[in-house]
């Protein structure tokens, strides 16, 4: 074949490709067409279904909510109708309790009506009644006129006069009983003092008694901060416990801010607990065996710290030839007051008075001032042993082979045996020239400014007083009166009675002087 024969070929070929191309894409696209028509018929076909079936449900709601609309007003009704019933009934039952009440109060009115009526006739009875008995008391005072002139007469007296009689007699007869009721009073006192002065000494050791144990078993140890204390009680309380173990002292560990109080009648145990517990919280470390051995090494400080203070106070007084034993129980008073008094001090002090007194008579000079010095060394250890001080203080000076003359000075200076000798006697004036002076046994400020208030409350208290004062550290009450309210014998009265209550109600040493100012001034101006 040559080219062109097969060139004709090849384009028929295309030609016929091209042909059944077309027939194909006739027939898809009328397949399509057909497929379409099938798809757009059924869809109207559902869409018409759809829309039935949404026609009756809407159909079956619209009659469900009229019936559920129908059955919800007839409840609202059946509800309201109720309601209206038990308004009218509750309106029923209102109006019945007004008409009784009504009732009650037309009661009440008649009634008082007719009260009134008869407390009008009573008033116009009475009213008369009055007339005539006023017309009697003229008749009689007129009768008893006459019959006091007839005695006047008869017995050569006026009526002043005999009123006068009589009221001396009256007052005679009353100072004869008041005699005899003061001379009861006074035989049943002497009869019943012994029981009355028990019963004070315990009322005052009762009423004393807080403020004296707070004084002498106490102490505070001040703490750098409140989340110390947690370390302080440790683990469920095995550092409190072991610190008051070892120290045989009490702590207190409350909300009191920065504070911990240490508790314990032992004033040389409590200064051994304080120092291990300063030491404690400055250096940071607290637990069991740290507390042991700072509470070990404290107690090896103060029996140090006790012996030197002995040994100085021997010193100071100028004494010597004292036994070591003697000179430790001098030193243990350092730790130990007396209303608020140091011991040690208080023994130096009466060393010096008993020895500057014995210079100026001529007796021995150290005897006098070691009987002052140890006049009180069973103080040292009244807390551990039974037994009064006095008696302490003789069996310590008789085991140590003390003189005499000192073991009766220890023994008398509270007037419990007479005493035997000039030093014994100086010891007692010393003692209390130590005790007594200003400023050696304190009161607290608190104790002090309530009885100060005690006093001025206690006068401001009764009638006719302006104001009161407490002067003279409490020693005088002054008390201002109004002149006007209170006479010049009242005001006698008014002082005697404020002493009463004072005596009665406020506990103080020595005695309070009550003065009672009333005075009136009258001021003028000469122009």
């Amino acid at each position: 074949m040559d080219v062109f024969s097969i060139q004709v070929s090849f384009v028929a070929l295309i030609l016929c490709v091209l042909a059944a191309l077309a027939a194909g894409y006739a027939f898809g696209f009328f397949l399509r067409k057909m497929f379409s028509e099938f798809q757009i018929r059924g869809a109207k076909e559902q869409a018409e279904k759809i829309l039935e079936d949404a026609g009756k449900e809407a159909e079956n709601r619209l009659k469900t909510a009229a019936i559920e609309a129908r059955e919800t007003r007839i409840s609202a009704k059946a509800a309201i109708e109720k309601e209206l019933k038990e308004k009218r009934d509750e309106l029923r039952e209102q109006e019945l309790a007004a008409r009784k009440k009504e009732d009650e109060v037309r009661n009440i009115f008649d009634k008082n009506i007719r009260l009134e009526r008869e407390l009008e006739q009573k008033a116009r009875e009475i009213s008369s009644q009055e007339k005539d008995l006023a017309g009697e008391k003229l008749k009689y005072r007129t009768l008893i006129d006459e019959e006091m002139k007839k005695l006047e007469v008869v017995a050569s007296f006026t009526a002043e006069q005999a009123k006068e009689e009589i009221r001396n007699k009256v007052v005679d007869e009353a100072k004869k009983d008041a005699a005899k009721e003061v001379r009861k009073i006074e035989e049943h006192a002497k009869g019943h003092a012994e029981e009355e002065a028990r019963k004070l000494i315990t009322m005052a050791v009762q009423r004393l008694a807080s403020d004296h144990v707070a004084e002498s078993s106490v102490s505070v140890v001040e703490l750098p901060n409140d989340e110390i204390k947690g370390r302080i009680i440790g683990r469920e309380g095995r550092n409190i416990r072991t610190l008051e173990q070892c120290t045989g002292i009490d702590l207190i560990i409350d909300d009191t801010p920065g504070a911990v109080v240490l508790s314990g009648f032992d004033s040389i145990r409590r200064e051994v607990a304080r120092r291990a517990l300063v030491q404690l919280t400055q250096d940071g470390r607290i637990h069991p065996g740290r507390i042991e051995e700072v509470v070990n090494k404290c107690k090896k400080e103060v029996s140090q710290e006790i012996k030197k203070a002995g040994e100085q106070a021997i010193i100071d007084v100028g004494i010597d030839n004292i036994h070591p034993d003697m000179v430790r129980l001098l030193g243990r008073l350092k730790y130990r007051t007396s209303y608020t008094q140091n011991v040690l001090e208080h023994v130096k002090e009466v060393a010096w008075v008993c020895g500057a007194i014995a210079a100026e008579l001529g007796l021995d000079v150290a005897l006098a001032k070691r009987s002052g010095l140890l006049h009180d060394i069973g103080k040292a250890i009244d807390h551990q042993t039974d037994g009064t001080h006095t008696q302490l203080g003789v069996d310590i000076a008789k085991r140590y082979n003390e003189h005499q003359y000192v073991i009766n000075s220890i023994a008398s200076h509270h007037d419990d045996v007479e005493p035997e000798s000039l030093y014994a006697v100086l010891v007692s004036a010393g003692d209390t020239i130590s005790a007594s002076r200003p400023g050696a046994r304190r009161e607290m400020l608190e104790t002090y400014v309530k009885r100060m208030s005690k006093l001025e409350e206690i006068g401001d208290s009764f009638r006719g007083v302006e104001k009161t004062y407490a002067v003279q550290a409490g020693r005088e009450v002054r008390i201002i009166v109004v002149p006007e309210g209170i006479t010049d014998e009242e005001s006698g009265m008014l002082a005697r009675d404020v002493a009463k209550r004072i005596e009665k109600e406020v506990t103080y040493p020595g005695e309070i002087k009550i003065t009672v100012v009333r005075e009136r001034r009258f001021t003028e101006f000469a122009r």
